[in-house]
């Protein structure tokens, strides 16, 4: 069995979750506009429930690539190389891969900054990791750039884990001492890697 075709499903699940998400924003921006303020809040309780769900899918997809996190290095080689491929022909950078970043660019930029600020720093920072289908906008909202959102998303998964602050200001992305200590371990993981 082949689990990267599921962890692709994954992806492609999300991505679709997202647009979801985007669209019911639209519309529900759209019917605040105009004063159609029942819809808005109808939309608004759709979109609150379809984050939700988001996050038990982001959850599963954690759970299914656990599952196979013992695979020998091998056979890991073999799959990953057929990811790899996958990648280049469209799939997005994972969510997984913006946290280490994020977290080092919040912690050089003083602890807390402006999103758009965090956002311009990781994309230097990542260059060489953002593949073309990262680049490209969303076909759900052509303003932004997918790999932007990906983060964004990540951003919330961290702060729902504590590891960003979920009260800080609309706009700015504030580390938070648990994030310090998950950004020490992870470099510490590395170079012991790299050794």
């Amino acid at each position: 069995m082949d689990q990267n075709e599921v962890a692709i499903a994954f992806d492609i699940v999300l991505e679709e979750i997202e647009n979801a998400i985007a669209a019911l924003n639209r519309e529900g921006s759209q019917a605040l506009q105009v004063g159609k303020y029942d819809v808005a809040r109808e939309l608004m309780e759709k979109g609150s429930q379809v984050i939700a769900f988001r996050m038990k899918v982001v959850d599963l997809q954690k759970e299914w690539l656990n599952i196979f996190a013992a695979l020998t290095p091998s056979k890991v080689q073999k799959r990953s190389i057929k990811v790899d491929a996958r990648l280049k022909r469209g799939l997005r950078t994972p969510e997984d891969e913006f946290r280490a970043p994020i977290l080092q660019c919040l912690v050089d930029l003083g602890g807390s900054a402006p999103m758009t600020e965090v956002l311009d720093r990781v994309e230097r920072v990542m260059k060489d990791r953002l593949n073309a289908y990262d680049r490209l906008p969303l076909p759900s909202d052509p303003t932004l750039i997918r790999w932007r959102n990906t983060a964004q998303w990540a951003r919330n998964v961290m702060a729902r884990e504590g590891l960003l602050a979920s009260d800080s200001p609309r706009g700015v992305w504030e580390i938070t001492p648990a994030g310090r200590r998950w950004l020490a371990a992870a470099i510490e993981a590395e170079m012991k890697r790299r050794a």
